[in-house]
């Protein structure tokens, strides 16, 4: 090599920008529930794909199909916050492994019914409904069981990597549905979805035991209200939950994506365009590395949020359909951002005694905003048409977001360093280690 050749970046910044593995090298706990996570996930969104496709084959209804979200969001709302109270009070892993078995169970039934010679329609909705109430059931109990087998200064990686085997499936797992249900029908993708279910008990099996502390509330009414009560109070922790609220429901467009193509002339990238949102979020978690060196992580869920109803606004102003990709694939990096340092304030400061009801409410603020936001830019788009409700949403995202910034100071002030809740739990785990050794 000559004196004038170009030097090699620094080794250093090149891991800074790499995911960082250390809660993969330093919890087996940790590695058992990403790789069932990967499995399950990449199941599920064969059945995700697979469940619409068969219900419109046999009722040619678009209203009919739209009902499966309807039948869904009344699950969440129904056990999301119960599902909570659960988590705090059982046995985590007993619950984590008892709801993934019930999810196999229901690709039992899907799978019956597919090879029946005239498949009834009703059990597609009926799992429809009990899924969404098993999701409400086991995910409070995996985000309350992180803070439990990560390190607290891990916590963000752990985020970042749970992220980033959630965008595998989303990329990987509806491209294979497609070609899995048009070439060898919804049987074959709900017999893929049971045995990837089957390997996750597998692995989920060798989990430790999480049995609830010995100030767990029992579930109930009044320890869901104890629990609403305390986000209520925690304005930085309520400001996580309302800025998510609040961009995916101006500012998700998913369900005009196919309006959109057709108005581009571009029927072909329909695919492309659902892929796009995942994709760049799988690019922020292939690169998440510098996120462990974030410490105020409010402005960062507000500029990411803020960026995705900028970037949704810009793909109902252009008229290039590859700038409409790339401003997908921008938004949903920019969605994936603010996903992570949410998760990373929950994680570094809930008290583990109330972490799984706290866990429900974010379940709904996620859960709903999509849903709801699939109504509003609808009917926008029935009333002004499809690019108006396009950018429109956009900016209504970017000046909700803003309007609550300000209204929520504390969230933009947040400081893991330094923040009264993420002290005393940093304290609290140290302590216990100590114990512990």
């Amino acid at each position: 090599m000559t004196d004038d050749a170009p030097a090699s970046p620094p080794p250093s910044r090149v891991r800074a920008l790499l995911p960082d593995l250390a809660p993969w090298h330093e919890s087996a706990d940790f590695r058992r529930l990403w790789l069932a996570g990967l499995v399950s996930n990449f199941g599920s969104f064969l059945t995700f794909v697979a469940l619409p496709v068969q219900l419109k084959e046999l009722t040619g209804s678009a209203l009919a199909v739209g009902a499966i979200g309807a039948v869904e969001l009344v699950s969440l709302v129904v056990f999301g916050l119960y599902g909570g109270a659960l988590a705090d009070a059982w046995d985590k892993r007993k619950l984590i492994l008892r709801s993934e078995a019930g999810q196999g169970l229901l690709c039992v039934v899907l799978l019956v019914n597919a090879l029946l010679p005239e498949p009834a329609v009703w059990p597609l909705y009926a799992v429809a409904a009990l899924s969404s109430a098993l999701v409400c059931v086991q995910r409070p109990a995996l985000d309350s069981l992180l803070p439990r087998i990560v390190a607290h200064e891990h916590l963000p990686a752990a985020v970042s990597l749970n992220s980033l085997r959630w965008t595998v499936g989303g990329v990987a797992g509806p491209a294979l549905a497609g070609v899995v249900v048009a070439y060898a029908g919804a049987g074959w993708a709900y017999g893929a979805d049971l045995v990837t279910f089957a390997v996750s008990v597998a692995v989920t099996v060798g989990l430790a035991p999480s049995p609830a502390g010995h100030e767990a509330a029992r579930p109930s009414l009044k320890a869901v209200v104890e629990g609403a009560r305390y986000a209520w109070h925690r304005k930085e922790l309520l400001g996580t939950y309302v800025v998510d609220i609040a961009a995916m429901l101006f500012a998700t467009p998913l369900a005009l994506l196919p309006f959109l193509a057709d108005e581009l002339d571009a029927p072909w990238s329909l695919g492309l365009m659902y892929a796009a949102v995942p994709a760049g979020a799988l690019l922020v978690s292939l690169t998440s590395g510098w996120t462990s060196g974030v410490h105020r992580h409010g402005r960062l869920v507000v500029a990411g949020a803020s960026l995705w109803g900028a970037a949704m606004s810009g793909v109902g102003l252009v008229d290039n359909v590859w700038l409409v990709l790339l401003l997908l694939t921008v938004g949903g990096g920019c969605d994936m951002v603010s996903g992570i340092f949410r998760s990373a304030i929950w994680n570094q400061t809930i008290p583990d005694e109330l972490r799984g009801r706290l866990a429900g409410i974010e379940l709904l603020s996620y859960s709903t905003g999509p849903q709801l936001g699939q109504v509003w830019s609808g009917g926008v788009a029935a009333w002004r048409g499809v690019r108006t409700s396009v950018w429109s949403g956009g900016l209504l995202c970017v000046g909700a977001v803003g309007l609550l910034a300000v209204c929520l100071p504390k969230l933009m002030t947040y400081d893991v360093r330094t923040d009264e809740h993420a002290l005393r739990l940093r304290e609290q785990r140290a302590t216990s280690t100590a114990r512990a050794a």
